[in-house]
C-alpha cells in the first residue's frame, strides 16, 4: 500500500507551497542517489518527488485530497487516471496521458500528463548532479509571456543552427517542459502585472469607488483573450469582494475544461472630501 504524500514529505494537508517546496528541498538533498549510497536511496527520492509533484501542483493534490492514490492510477475513474500515447507530428514526437477523447491542439500533441522523470525535478532545484545517471535529451529554455501561455502561442526556435516551428499549447504553466525526439523545451513564464495565476485559476484586482460599490454599476475589465469583460458591480458591494466567473479561466491541457476566472474588488476611499460630502456620508449612517 503506497505511503501518505503528506506523510512522505512530513508536511500537513494544511501546508503552504512554500512549506512544501522546503520540504522536498531537503529530502531531495538527503536521499539523492548521488550523494545516498544506500541501497533504497533511489526508490525513497522516486518516492519523495511522485509526492512533491502532486502536492506542489494545485489540481493534482485536489485531487489526491479528495480521491487518493487512486487519483493517478489509470483504469481507475480518478482525473488524472488513463493510458498513455504516443503519437508523431512531423520530426517532432510527444507523449501524453488521456484524460479525455480531445487532445487534439492544432494538429499536434503535447506531454504534460502524469508525472516527470525525478531527476528532472531534482535538476531544477539543485543543477545536474543526476544527469550523468542516463543519456539525457539537450534541454532548452524559451521564454514567453503570461498571456502566450494562457492562450498557446507558435514560436520560431533556432536548434543546433536549425530553425524550427513550435506550437506550445494553451494553459502551459512556468516550468513545465515539452519532450521532441531530439530535444526537451523548458518553458519560462513571465510575470504579468495584471493577472495572477493560481492552477488554472486566475485572479485579477479592480479598483472601484466608494459610489460604484455602493450604488452599483456596470464596468469593463480586462479578459485573457485581449477583450473586455463586461460584468456587473451590485449595489453594496464591500472591500475585498470576489466575483468569480465559472469556466472563465486558464485552460486545462488536454482538456476542454478551464478554470475558473476571479475579480476582487479594492474599494477607493476618498481621503479629501467637501464639509457638504462629510455632512451626507454621516447622513448615510442614521
Amino acid at each position: 500500500m503506497k505511503k501518505d504524500f503528506y506523510e512522505i514529505l512530513g508536511v500537513s494537508k494544511n501546508a503552504t507551497k512554500d512549506e512544501i517546496k522546503a520540504a522536498y528541498r531537503k529530502l531531495a538533498l538527503k536521499n539523492h542517489p548521488d550523494r545516498n549510497k544506500e541501497s533504497d536511496a533511489e526508490e525513497k527520492f522516486k518516492e519523495i518527488n511522485e509526492a512533491y509533484e502532486v502536492l506542489n501542483n494545485s489540481e493534482k493534490k485536489s485531487a489526491y485530497d479528495q480521491f487518493g492514490h487512486a487519483a493517478f492510477e489509470g483504469g481507475r475513474t480518478g482525473p488524472f487516471g488513463g493510458a498513455t500515447h504516443t503519437s508523431q507530428n512531423g520530426p517532432f514526437n510527444f507523449t501524453y496521458t488521456s484524460t479525455s477523447g480531445d487532445n487534439s491542439f492544432g494538429g499536434s500533441d503535447f506531454s504534460f500528463g502524469g508525472f516527470s522523470n525525478p531527476f528532472d525535478i531534482f535538476e531544477q532545484f539543485f543543477g545536474s548532479a543526476g544527469a550523468s545517471r542516463n543519456p539525457r535529451l539537450p534541454t532548452y529554455k524559451i521564454q514567453i509571456d503570461f498571456l502566450e501561455a494562457v492562450n498557446g502561442v507558435e514560436k520560431e526556435v533556432e536548434i543546433e543552427g536549425k530553425k524550427k516551428k513550435i506550437k506550445i499549447p494553451a494553459g502551459v504553466d512556468d516550468g513545465q517542459r515539452i519532450k521532441f525526439s531530439d530535444f526537451i523545451l523548458y518553458i519560462d513564464v513571465l510575470d504579468n502585472d495584471t493577472f495572477k495565476r493560481d492552477g488554472n485559476d486566475v485572479f485579477i484586482t479592480i479598483p472601484i469607488s466608494f459610489t460604484q460599490a455602493s450604488l452599483g454599476e456596470n464596468i469593463e475589465v480586462p479578459g485573457l483573450d485581449g477583450n473586455k469583460i463586461k460584468i456587473k458591480v451590485k449595489a453594496g458591494t464591500q472591500p475585498n469582494t470576489l466575483l468569480r466567473l465559472r469556466g472563465k479561466g486558464i485552460p486545462y491541457i488536454n482538456n476542454r475544461a478551464r478554470g475558473d476566472f476571479y475579480i476582487r474588488f479594492i474599494v477607493k476611499i476618498p481621503t479629501r472630501l467637501t464639509r457638504q460630502q462629510k455632512q451626507m456620508i454621516k447622513e448615510l449612517e442614521l
